[in-house]
């Protein structure tokens, strides 16, 4: 589900990976570098992001969502695809976790007091996409991103009727994200 063929195939997480951590390091001094729902979540939760850009950056995320699915259904020249049907708890919890380990390490990488100023947050970050897409991807289809999951969704990949596994999935999980940070990081070293 990572890829419409032609494309990366077995290689798909590695580029995904890639192209996030050259995008975090391209756009992090603009907006923190947020595309994603659930890490916008998860840093508003923390206290790094102001409630004024909540909604704007999530809106502006689902739109860049639809616009790149759209985009690649061009690219590819509206090509057929058969839309996954995940088995629902299996797929919430690798959602759940990958979604949570995603934005754990934003948190503690691009947030922390204690990494301040490092020049690995990039890469720790899309690392953690590519491992989580190889781990799960089968399984989910690894989007780890409510704006990944209306891409997806609108370019038919997964089936309209479970986009809920990953908005719950994806959302929790930056909301847990966040309670574990405070939790063991309360002083936000």
């Amino acid at each position: 589900m990572v890829v419409i063929e032609p494309g990366a195939g077995t290689l798909a997480p590695v580029a995904i990976g890639s192209v996030l951590a050259v995008m975090i390091y391209a756009g992090g001094h603009v907006s923190g570098a947020h595309y994603n729902p659930a890490v916008t979540l998860a840093v508003w939760l923390r206290g790094k992001c102001d409630s004024k850009d909540v909604l704007p950056y999530i809106a502006a995320q689902a739109v860049a969502g639809v616009v790149a699915a759209l985009l690649v259904l061009f690219l590819k020249q509206n090509p057929v695809v058969t839309a996954a049907t995940p088995k629902v708890l299996p797929a919430l919890l690798a959602e759940f976790v990958f979604t949570f380990a995603l934005c754990f390490v934003v948190l503690n990488v691009a947030t922390a007091e204690g990494t301040e100023g490092n020049s690995y947050f990039g890469f720790a970050i899309g690392f953690t996409v590519l491992a989580g897409a190889y781990a799960v991807g089968s399984i989910s289809g690894g989007a780890f991103n409510p704006a990944v999951a209306v891409g997806i969704t609108v370019m038919g990949l997964s089936a309209a009727h479970n986009i809920w596994i990953f908005l719950v999935a994806n959302l929790l999980g930056g909301a847990v994200a966040a309670a574990a940070f405070k939790a063991v990081s309360p002083s936000g070293e």
